[in-house]
């Protein structure tokens, strides 16, 4: 009999990450898969990008509804409660084996909230991170304490998931699936990504993926101006901009982008979901990629290109030294861009050995859930204290 593994995705950028595990998932004869979209892929103000789901041949079991038009605290506190129940509900109906959870977004802490409580075992992947900026750190780490099995990107990673109090027996370094991806994905070539932007790219080019600091009040205005005014300050600079996720005062940043664009239709250009070949080969032509996305920590050294990283939204996180932190302040910002752009770092970028693993990560995770599946009889977990067990 087949174990029914569910996995639940609510984003573009999750989905591309999560892309080569439904792939190993999917064909393996020992799962059936489950999937579950929800948040902006049902949304049609991000692009309904669960249709690229179903375009790329996955079958969608359940469709869970919890994102309101509001991206105000209360607004998100509200789509979570939505998402627990709808989740519990379709959770009732797949009734799965495993649920895979990816990450640190509130979607995902509502899906975890909900399998918890309905004694259902969850696998997450990429705990024992940080982002001291954002809420995602206090979700990220509430998903780990209701997960049986966790599977980190680094080991430093799984070091700080058994800090936790997570037994290290159920803790594994698999590395980090979107480099599996970067190695799978074919890139297109520059003249191919332009016709498809519809924008033509300039002897300087930038890609820019700016998301709100949650955790500050209301700094995200002020703080994506203060990125608008040093790009400004490069006359020949061509900019593409992906737009940020559904989190509080996303859409404050999304509207400056787009006013921006309107205003400089000859060098600026913004797209909703680029997709992963499109972003791919899009950071394989950029001279530099501005922001503050984890995908800028993550995947973006894997390309040898530099990383402008402004204000405090990934502090925390393990980087490559091919990333360049920066206050998210004009003249700090204009600093980190001119750097980006010398030869000389451009060239120690290119040799620059990423920290997020090798590329196998699904094949590792799909080995392991299978040998462990079988054996989850209890979810009862003992605290596992590093202060008594040093070697782990």
């Amino acid at each position: 009999m087949r174990s029914k593994v569910c996995i639940v995705t609510g984003s573009r950028a999750e989905y591309g990450i999560l892309h080569p595990l439904l792939s190993k998932i999917k064909s393996d004869r020992g799962f059936q898969l489950q999937l579950i979209a929800t948040g902006m892929h049902l949304s049609s103000e991000f692009g309904l990008t669960y249709k690229e789901i179903e375009k790329d041949g996955f079958k969608i079991n359940e469709k869970v509804e919890m994102l309101l038009s509001s991206d105000t605290e209360m607004g998100i506190a509200e789509s979570i409660g939505l998402g627990i129940t709808g989740f519990a509900d379709a959770f009732a109906r797949l009734k799965p084996d495993l649920i895979v959870l990816l990450g640190d977004r509130f979607e995902i802490f509502a899906v975890a909230i909900a399998a918890f409580v309905m004694r259902l075992p969850i696998a997450h992947i990429h705990g024992g991170e940080l982002t001291e900026g954002a809420m995602d750190d206090a979700f990220r780490h509430s998903i780990t304490k209701m997960s049986y099995l966790h599977f980190t990107s680094t080991e430093e990673y799984r070091r700080r998931v058994i800090q936790l109090g997570e037994s290290p027996e159920r803790v594994f370094n698999v590395g980090a699936l979107s480099i599996d991806n970067i190695r799978s994905t074919k890139l297109l070539k520059r003249e191919e990504l332009e016709k498809k932007l519809n924008f033509t790219f300039g002897k300087r080019n930038v890609l820019v993926t700016f998301h709100p600091v949650t955790l500050e009040n209301n700094t995200a205005a002020l703080q994506f101006k203060e990125l608008l005014k040093a790009l400004d300050d490069f006359k020949d600079l061509k900019i593409i901009f992906t737009k940020p996720n559904a989190d509080t005062n996303g859409r404050v940043i999304i509207k400056l982008i787009d006013k921006y664009t309107r205003d400089n239709r000859n060098r600026a250009v913004s797209i909703v979901s680029l997709g992963t070949q499109m972003y791919f080969s899009t950071i394989k032509v950029v001279d530099a990629v501005v922001g503050n996305s984890s995908s800028g920590i993550i995947e973006v050294p894997a390309f040898g290109r530099p990383i402008v990283n402004i204000g405090d939204r990934q502090k925390g996180r393990i980087k490559a030294p091919s990333i360049i932190d920066c206050e998210p302040q004009k003249n700090a910002i204009y600093k980190g861009i001119v750097k980006a752009f010398s030869v000389d770092f451009r060239q120690f970028c290119k040799k620059v050995r990423n920290p997020y693993g090798d590329g196998n990560a699904a094949e590792r995770i799909t080995k392991i859930i299978k040998e462990k599946i079988v054996k989850i009889r209890s979810l009862k977990k003992a605290f596992y204290n590093i202060e008594f067990n040093k070697d782990v």
